[in-house]
């Protein structure tokens, strides 16, 4: 009995030395709720729990990746679009005499682009990733927010915005670049399926989108 009183003791004493347990991870999180991104109808969305315990360095990884790959699909989307609708460049891709217009869309153009072509659209992606395209304001590291591109050069007056004005050009181009890698995907998904939602194949031809100027009609685009 008396054994059993000195281990209890012992054991509550020893407790007293033990941390206390971290706190939860939606303590974390919270710092995050009033990001811009985090709006309505969803508000903050993490079903992943990638933010369960992150600091302000993590989200700001996250974030930079977010906007990167939202700028990539929304010129993915654009260019899906501009080529389905019969615009190419003129004149031929390489000497032997393949033709721009001879180049498919989508993932037909994959197929199609010389592997010449190809390691030259790799190159200029990887010197714009290395050199050109860095997350720096003016010169200055780093920039005023994650994905903040201007390096000195490409401002387009952001500086005379108000912070107002600054907080929801940010939130657009977030919104707009969700957007655009549902869309890509979709683009994609549905044209594996071969039951593209937006340019339909039929007899050899596409129905697409076309327009003049800013007014645009559902046409049929022949290739």
């Amino acid at each position: 009995m008396f054994r059993a009183a000195i281990l209890a003791l012992a054991l509550g004493t020893a407790s007293a030395f033990v941390a206390p347990a971290p706190a939860r991870a939606t303590t974390v999180v919270k710092a995050f709720e009033n990001e811009i991104g985090a709006q309505p109808p969803l508000g903050f969305f993490d079903p992943l729990g990638m933010l369960d315990g992150a600091d302000q360095d993590r989200f700001d990884r996250l974030r930079y990746v977010e906007v990167k790959h939202g700028r990539i699909c929304m010129l993915g989307v654009a260019g899906w679009l501009t080529t389905s609708n019969g615009v190419r460049l003129p004149g031929d891709i390489d000497y032997s005499g393949t033709s721009f217009a001879s180049i498919g869309t989508g993932w037909d153009a994959t197929q199609s682009v010389p592997v010449a072509g190809a390691l030259q659209i790799f190159a200029f992606v990887g010197f714009l990733e290395l050199f050109v395209m860095k997350d720096s304001a003016n010169g200055a590291e780093p920039g005023e927010f994650p994905g903040d591109f201007r390096n000195g050069a490409l401002d387009f007056g952001w500086d005379t915005f108000s912070e107002e004005e600054k907080a929801s050009k940010r939130a657009i181009e977030l919104n707009n670049g969700r957007a655009a890698q549902m869309g890509i995907l979709g683009l994609m998904v549905h044209e594996k399926l071969d039951s593209n939602a937006l340019f339909e194949k039929v007899g050899g031809a596409y129905i697409g989108l076309q327009c003049d100027g800013l007014i645009c009609e559902i046409g049929k685009t022949a290739f």
